[in-house]
Formats: structure tokens, sequence, C-alpha cells
């Protein structure tokens, strides 16, 4: 699929804004994005990630962050 050409002269404030906005936000993604996205999960991950979704047990934001030891 090719992407529409258009001269830079061409584009308004506002699609000059978004092209400028987007190039950054992409930029920033590969430079700081999650390194382990797209990585396959060990296996003693993925179980423990299988009973944690089958618990009923939930805990709140303020719990995990008195766990923690974070004061919101």
């Amino acid at each position: 699929m090719t992407e529409p050409t258009h001269k830079l002269s061409e584009l308004t404030l506002a699609e000059l804004k978004d092209l400028v906005q987007g190039l950054v936000d992409d930029r920033l993604r590969t430079l700081i994005g999650d390194p382990d996205l797209g990585a396959p999960l060990g296996e003693s991950v993925r179980d423990r990630l299988k009973q944690s979704l089958a618990s009923t047990e939930r805990l709140t934001g303020d719990e995990v962050a008195d766990k923690l030891g974070l004061r919101w």
C-alpha cells in the first residue's frame, strides 16, 4: 500500500502539527518503548498469570501502594 504524497508546503498548519506529533511519538516509542513488548512469556510466568486471572482475590491500588511502600 502506498501512502499519499503531499508537498510539505501544501500542508495546513493542523496537518503539519499532526505530522510532527506523529513523528515525535513514533521516535519516542522507539527510544523508550517497552523492550519486552512481543517477547515470549516463560512457562512459569504464564502459569502464574493464569492463576492470577483465575483467582477472585483482587487488590485495590491503595493496597498495592501500601505493600510496596508507595504514597499517592
